[in-house]
């Protein structure tokens, strides 16, 4: 029977790197991420836009009261169905960009590829946004009470008294003859005087 020579160099060599590798090398990792839960296109089924109008509303759920906006499709633009509503007047559709990438179309302005969409259910109702409330006891110091004020009082004008007029009789003629010569004589003086004031300086 031939022997097979033993090397400890070689095997060492050999042995080492995989020593090395099983301690030391770090276990792969698992991740388990959770599955899309959107609903996938039966069938490849798909919507056409077919609309007269120049866009149409793509919207959160089949109600175009209750439901916002959520985007537009154009003329000739095609979208994966979903499903439609129990009506049949909504059709679910793939919709990037909106919650779960998903959103409601108005049956009547599309085209539904040949097939049967399922009936699907409407997403829960959006909740309105809160509105603004005011503090009644703020309020309540803004409100003013208008008082009563008292009427004006008429009061009567004071009487008129009608003016009455003296008749002036007018002088005897002896007496407005004797009145001027008083003061015919007293000018007469005043200039006598005033000429010898005149003379008296010379």
């Amino acid at each position: 029977m031939k022997r097979i020579p033993f090397y400890p160099l070689t095997f060492s060599i050999l042995t080492i790197p995989f020593v090395f590798w099983t301690l030391f090398a770090s276990p792969s990792t698992f991740v388990l991420a959770q599955q899309p839960t959107d609903t996938p296109s039966p069938q490849g089924m798909y919507i056409t836009v077919l609309s007269d109008e120049p866009f149409a509303n793509v919207r959160m759920g089949p109600n175009s009261l209750i439901y916002p906006k959520v985007g537009i499709l154009y003329p000739g633009d095609t979208a994966p169905a979903l499903g439609r509503s129990a009506g049949g007047d909504w059709i679910k559709i793939e919709f990037p960009g909106a919650p779960y990438n998903q959103g409601w179309i108005y049956s009547p302005l599309v085209q539904v590829s040949p097939g049967t969409l399922p009936i699907v259910g409407s997403p829960p109702t959006p909740v309105p946004p809160a509105t603004a409330t005011i503090d009644p006891t703020l309020a309540a110091q803004f409100i003013v009470v208008p008082t009563n004020t008292r009427l004006p009082t008429f009061t009567p004008p004071p009487s008129l008294v009608a003016p009455t007029f003296m008749v002036v009789t007018p002088a005897d003629s002896g007496q407005a003859v004797s009145l001027a010569i008083v003061i015919l004589a007293l000018a007469t003086l005043g200039l006598i005087g005033f000429l010898l004031s005149l003379i008296a300086r010379r």
